[in-house]
């Protein structure tokens, strides 16, 4: 099985212990890692969709090519990224692919046909590898550790065109999680957003923390996890770093630490931690040893 990595912007630049352990634990499960050379920006709803949505359009159809030619669907971890790749083959296939292709991408020799697709990395371990497949992989358990999860606002709707799980009640990332050994218990505000987007978070970054606040205030005071699991670089690094800042403001007292599912997985498969899960501003330590001490 082989699948195109799109990076996006941030996993390579700012967490890059993030992509290795998702390189590795995929590679663990008998996945090729095809590394998609030359592609853009996705490109971000902040950015081209919000000026110009047809050279939004050709990024989206250039980063396609590249992943068609290379013979693979894209697999992507970031929310915003996937939502706009998703978004921009729609509007491609259903009316601007001739005209992208003619006007853009006829000029430096490429052409999108409509035949790559794109996948959040959710989605392609749920419903491509499988629950059985990812627990023969393991060496280690989560067993014992209680873990909330946050799912990427963006791998949710519109539904018609992003949707891989329910909505109103989703439950892939839940079960990706149990699938490790941990409980993954519900909480009031279970699906609120981080408030971790562009947009809020640098606007307002007061407004954001507060946002966020209410959410991690539920899960502490309902659940106290042992950990946060995300599938989003923008969830990891927002609902991580800015705990750490709320914590130096005297906004909170404690600290969940925050995981991508994929760093949890490539843990449990018994890779090393100081490779796969190295950069937080919130301390993992804890939680890394305890799965550590569960050995199947």
């Amino acid at each position: 099985m082989k699948v195109g990595l799109f990076l996006g912007c941030n996993m390579p630049a700012l967490r890059p212990d993030t992509e290795k352990a998702i390189r590795i634990s995929l590679s663990s499960l008998g996945v090729e890692v095809v590394d998609l050379e030359g592609a853009a920006c996705c490109p971000a709803y902040g950015t081209f969709w919000s000026a110009d949505e047809e050279a939004a359009l050709a990024v989206s159809a250039w980063n396609y090519s590249i992943a068609e030619k290379a013979g693979v669907d894209m697999i992507v971890q970031c929310g915003s990224c996937y939502s706009t790749l998703k978004v921009g083959r729609y509007k491609l296939v259903n009316g601007k692919l001739q005209e992208i292709n003619e006007k853009f991408l006829s000029k430096v020799g490429m052409k999108y046909e409509g035949k790559s697709d794109t996948k959040h990395i959710t989605d392609f371990m749920y419903n491509d590898i499988g629950i059985d497949k990812i627990r023969e992989s393991l060496k280690y358990s989560m067993e014992g550790l209680k873990a909330v999860v946050q799912v990427p606002c963006h791998t949710i709707r519109p539904s018609n065109i992003l949707g891989f799980d329910d909505p109103e009640n989703p439950v892939v990332l839940k079960n990706l999680t149990r699938a490790l050994g941990a409980e993954v218990p519900t909480f009031t505000r279970d699906k609120q957003c981080c408030g971790g987007a562009g947009g809020y978070a640098r606007s307002n970054r007061k407004a954001a923390m507060e946002f966020l606040k209410l959410k991690l205030d539920s899960m502490k005071e309902e659940v106290d996890p042992d950990c946060i699991v995300v599938s989003c670089i923008t969830c990891l690094m927002w609902m991580d770093e800015a705990q750490d800042e709320m914590r130096k403001l005297g906004m909170i007292d404690y600290s969940i630490p925050v995981f991508d599912y994929n760093q949890l997985l490539a843990i449990c498969q018994g890779h090393d931690p100081k490779k796969v899960a190295r950069i937080a501003a919130t301390p993992r330590d804890e939680v890394i040893q305890r799965i550590l001490e569960n050995k199947i």
